[in-house]
């Protein structure tokens, strides 16, 4: 992501701050150093969000956002359990292209170390409106797939915790390198752990097997 110089002068901040993040890391988002790379003065970020705290929080938000429109991009197909993997997919796509966001997104790291989050800051990752609405497109997908009748009937919300458990749990290790001696980490272990689960949850072992491998994931 390149920092526009068209764009409103927030939105210029926001996407400085992620292209420091993305080359940098955390330690990198300073008042100082995002303005220059927006070749504005120090105090246009604190005019615009008050501190870099609230800099960070609309970074967070800008992050969800780009979940959001990933998961908008992935058509209802008549199978939701590809649909759902698509998605999941897209989350690791958008992991690796910038991990110090997805760890700042999900109170992994703050801007200055990494280090657990605070309880402020880990309800702030986990509620704010732009997961919410991101998230909301998972359960939803999830009651199409409760309603195929393919899983028990349970709650959607329940069905979409799990799955989003499953995903992020598997994203924040690959990120960690816990999947080195792999040689396809997703063929070997994403995929797989997907199918485990839609079984665990009613479907049909093929089935469920088919479902993942029609995003083309093994032949790509």
């Amino acid at each position: 992501m390149s920092v526009d110089s068209t764009e409103p002068v927030p939105e210029r901040l926001v996407n400085a701050a992620i292209k420091l993040l993305r080359e940098q890391g955390p330690s990198a988002i300073k008042a100082r150093t995002v303005a220059a790379e927006c070749d504005l003065s120090t105090m246009v970020v604190y005019h615009h969000f008050g501190g870099v705290a609230e800099l960070v929080t609309a970074v967070v938000a800008a992050g969800f956002t780009e979940f959001d429109r990933a998961f908008a991009a992935v058509p209802d197909t008549d199978d939701p359990v590809t649909d759902l993997f698509v998605m999941a997919l897209a989350v690791r796509d958008l992991a690796r292209a910038n991990p110090h966001l997805y760890d700042l997104m999900f109170g992994l790291s703050t801007r200055s170390t990494y280090r657990p989050a605070t309880e402020t800051e880990g309800r702030l990752s986990g509620h704010s409106p732009e997961f919410r609405h991101a998230y909301a497109q998972i359960v939803d997908t999830c009651a199409r797939l409760v309603k195929t009748g393919r899983v028990h009937p349970i709650a959607p919300e329940i069905v979409a915790a799990q799955l989003w458990s499953f995903v992020h749990g598997y994203v924040t290790l690959e990120l960690s390198d816990h999947f080195a001696d792999f040689t396809d980490p997703v063929a070997e272990v994403f995929l797989p752990t997907g199918v485990n689960i839609c079984v665990g949850l009613g479907d049909d072992p093929e089935r469920a097997r088919a479902s993942h491998e029609a995003t083309g994931i093994l032949s790509s």
